[in-house]
C-alpha cells in the first residue's frame, strides 16, 4: 500500500535573510512529502545516499557532480545542474547531515535551503520522507530570481512539491523492482 502525504508548513519567519513577503511571495519554511516503499531500509538507503544518481529520479536535476568521489559522506561537496524548461542553472551543495540508513541532508549554498531524505523502518518496508527546509526563507538573490524568472514563490514551490512526489515515486519504483 502506497501512502504519500504533504505537510502544510507554518508561515515563514522574518529573521535572517528572509524577505518581507507580499501576499503570494512567501517562502514556505518546510516542504515535505513521503512514500511507503515495500523494500528494506538498506535497499532504499543505497539509492538515496548515492546523491549523484538524483538525476535519475528528480525532474529538476540534470546532473550531479560529486567532488572527492564516492561514497557520499558528511561534508561531501557537489555541484548540481538543474533545469526548468529551457532554463539551466548550477547549484553548489554540501552534505550537512549523514547518518547511514537514517538520513542524508545537503545544504544549497545559493539559496540557503536544506534538502533531505529520512528513512523510517515500517512493517514490510521503509517510509521515505523528502524535505526542503528554509526556516529563515531563502537568500535575497534566490528570492528575487524565483519571483522574476520562475513565476513566483507559490508557483515554484508547487513545482517543487510535484517534483518531490515524482522523485519519491521513481525511487519507490527502483527500490521495489
Amino acid at each position: 500500500m502506497e501512502e504519500q502525504t504533504a505537510t502544510p508548513p507554518p508561515s515563514v519567519p522574518t529573521s535572517g535573510e528572509a524577505q518581507s513577503p507580499a501576499a503570494g511571495h512567501e517562502v514556505e519554511p518546510l516542504l515535505e512529502d513521503s512514500i511507503e516503499i515495500m523494500a528494506p531500509v538498506e535497499k532504499v538507503w543505497s539509492l538515496v545516499s548515492d546523491l549523484p544518481r538524483m538525476a535519475e529520479w528528480s525532474p529538476q536535476v540534470v546532473r550531479t557532480f560529486l567532488r572527492g568521489g564516492r561514497p557520499v559522506r558528511l561534508g561531501s561537496a557537489m555541484v548540481n545542474l538543474n533545469r526548468r524548461g529551457l532554463l539551466l542553472w548550477p547549484t553548489s551543495t554540501k552534505v550537512v547531515r549523514f547518518e547511514p540508513a537514517v538520513e542524508v541532508a545537503f545544504k544549497v549554498r545559493e539559496n540557503n535551503t536544506v534538502w533531505s531524505f529520512t528513512l523510517e523502518p515500517m512493517a514490510g518496508g521503509t517510509r521515505l520522507v523528502q524535505r526542503r527546509e528554509a526556516p529563515h526563507g531563502t537568500s535575497r538573490i534566490s528570492h528575487v530570481l524565483v519571483d522574476r524568472v520562475l513565476g513566483g514563490q507559490r508557483i515554484f514551490q508547487q513545482e517543487l512539491r510535484e517534483g518531490m512526489s515524482q522523485t519519491l515515486g521513481r525511487i519507490k519504483a527502483e527500490a521495489e523492482a
